[in-house]
C-alpha cells in the first residue's frame, strides 16, 4: 500500500507533536463562562424554503463581539408532541451549511437538524470581530497578533457550543439524545461541539481539519487549507524569530486538546492518503479521545468523497432515535 504519512502502526500511537498550552483548559473554560454571560438575542423566524415534512427556520444569534450567526433549523412536522433527538451538522472550511433538502431524510426519520453558517466564511453569519494584523490568507491565524483571547477560530468554536445551548432549550429537542456530524472543518468542529458541550453523545468526524498544526508545517503541508502557516510565516516571521510562540498560540485552537473533553462515543472516518489534512494529525486527535470511538479507515483516498460514507453516518445516527 502506498504511504504519504506514517505506517499504520506508527500512526495509532502517534501522539502528536503541536504544544499545549499550560492554562489550555483555563483558556477554554473563560470561554464557555463568557458565552453564558451573553445576552444570544435568539430569534427563530420561518425560513422561504417550506416542505410538508418539517417546519424550517432562519436561526441568529449573538456571539463574543456582537456578530450574528446564522443557522438552518429544521423539526419534524409528525410526532409533535415529543421531543426529537437532534443533530448538529458543521460545514467543510469556506463553505456554508447547504441546502435545506439535503437535511429532510433526518427529518423524515424524527431528527431535529440544526447546520450553523462559520462566520465570516461562504454563509450568513456575520464576523465583526476587529483584530490587528493578517485577515488576507485566512482564518487559522486571524487574531494570532492581537494574542490568543483574539483569535477568529476561539470565537467560532465558542459560537458552536452557545448554538447547542440554544437548541438543547427547546421544547421539542431531547437533550439527552444529542450528534455532532461534519468533514473537514466540519469533522474538527464536530468534535470541538462536543468537547466544549458534554450532553453530545454521539459524534461523526470525517478527515477533521484543525489537528496538530505544527505536525503539517513538518510535512511541508502547509498549503491549500492550511496556507495560513506559511503565509504567515513567510510575511510576519521570515526569520523564524517567535515561532515558538507561534505555534504556542495555535495550540489554544488545536482539536486533538480538546478532545479530551467529549463524554459521547466516536466514529472517525480518515483516509490514508489525505495530503490536505495529514492523518497523523487526525490520528493525533483520534488517540486522545478517552470515550469510546472507532476509525474507519479508506486507505487508497485522500481529502474526498468517500464511497458509502454518508450511509455510514446516518446508520451511526438512527442509534439516537432508537434509545
Amino acid at each position: 500500500m502506498p504511504v504519504l504519512d506514517m505506517p499504520l502502526k506508527e500512526l495509532k500511537k502517534y501522539d502528536g507533536i503541536n504544544p499545549r498550552p499550560r492554562d489550555f483548559d483555563q483558556y477554554w473554560d473563560r470561554g464557555l463562562a463568557q458565552i453564558k454571560e451573553l445576552d444570544s438575542r435568539l430569534e427563530l423566524k420561518p425560513a422561504s424554503f417550506s416542505t410538508p415534512l418539517a417546519d424550517c427556520y432562519d436561526l441568529t444569534f449573538s456571539g463574543l463581539d456582537g456578530s450574528r450567526v446564522y443557522a438552518k433549523y429544521l423539526k419534524p412536522k409528525k410526532g409533535e408532541g415529543k421531543p426529537f433527538p437532534t443533530i448538529f451538522f458543521w460545514h467543510g472550511y469556506s463553505g456554508n451549511s447547504g441546502d435545506w433538502s439535503g437535511y429532510l431524510h433526518y427529518v423524515a426519520s424524527g431528527f431535529c437538524v440544526c447546520a450553523m453558517d462559520c462566520r465570516g466564511q461562504g454563509g450568513r453569519s456575520e464576523e465583526l470581530g476587529g483584530v490587528v494584523g493578517n485577515t488576507l490568507s485566512g482564518h487559522i491565524t486571524r487574531g494570532m497578533d492581537g494574542g490568543p483571547e483574539n483569535l477568529l477560530y476561539r470565537r467560532i468554536f465558542l459560537d458552536t457550543a452557545q448554538l447547542i445551548g440554544l437548541v438543547s432549550s427547546f421544547d421539542e429537542v431531547d437533550e439527552t439524545r444529542m450528534g455532532s456530524a461534519g468533514g473537514s472543518q466540519g469533522g474538527a468542529l464536530a468534535l470541538v461541539a462536543a468537547s466544549l458541550s458534554p450532553q453530545i453523545n454521539m459524534v461523526y468526524s470525517q478527515f477533521p481539519f484543525l489537528c496538530d498544526y505544527q505536525r503539517v508545517w513538518e510535512m511541508d503541508l502547509a498549503e491549500k487549507a492550511y496556507e495560513d502557516i506559511r503565509a504567515y510565516l513567510r510575511r510576519f516571521d521570515p526569520r523564524h524569530e517567535r515561532i515558538d510562540t507561534f505555534f504556542h498560540n495555535l495550540g489554544y485552537i488545536d482539536v486533538q486538546h480538546l478532545v479530551k473533553r467529549i463524554k459521547g462515543k466516536v466514529l472517525m472516518v480518515t483516509g490514508l492518503m489525505d495530503d490536505i489534512c495529514p492523518p497523523s494529525t487526525q490520528f493525533a486527535a483520534y488517540n486522545k479521545i478517552k470515550t469510546a470511538k472507532e476509525m474507519i479507515l479508506y486507505p487508497d483516498y485522500g481529502h474526498e468523497g468517500y464511497p458509502d460514507s454518508s450511509d455510514i453516518q446516518y446508520s451511526y445516527f438512527l442509534a439516537l432515535n432508537e434509545s
